[in-house]
């Protein structure tokens, strides 16, 4: 097993030991995006606002690449990203990787 699998399956079992199922990738995005909305009271979010959920945790996500920037939040404490490049990577399994390493990196900080 190559480190990236391994350092996936690490990432899934901290998961796991958090919310006691292993999330799918959008579920990850979801618990990324109301990570990143921090601050706001819990409660049920629309379809559209889980949506949104799911942009904010690919821009946190992209940021590490350089793909997006923070700029800020809005008066309802949502953040908003600009976009700096688009992203270069073709294929939906290359993408899926991508992202994935982005996601080991947020949930296990690389030292």
């Amino acid at each position: 097993m190559d480190n990236f699998e391994q350092r996936w399956l690490d990432t899934q079992m901290l998961l796991k030991e958090r919310f006691g199922k292993v999330p799918d990738m959008e579920g990850i995005l979801f618990l990324i995006g109301i990570n990143e909305l921090s601050g706001q009271p819990a409660k049920k979010f629309s379809k559209e606002q889980k949506q949104d959920l799911m942009h904010i945790a690919v821009c946190t996500l992209l940021c590490q690449l350089g793909y997006y920037e923070f700029v800020g939040r809005d008066e309802d404490g949502w953040p908003h990203f600009n976009e700096l490049s688009q992203v270069s990577v073709k294929g939906i399994s290359e993408q899926e990787r991508m992202l994935k390493e982005c996601v080991i990196r947020y949930f296990i900080p690389q030292p």
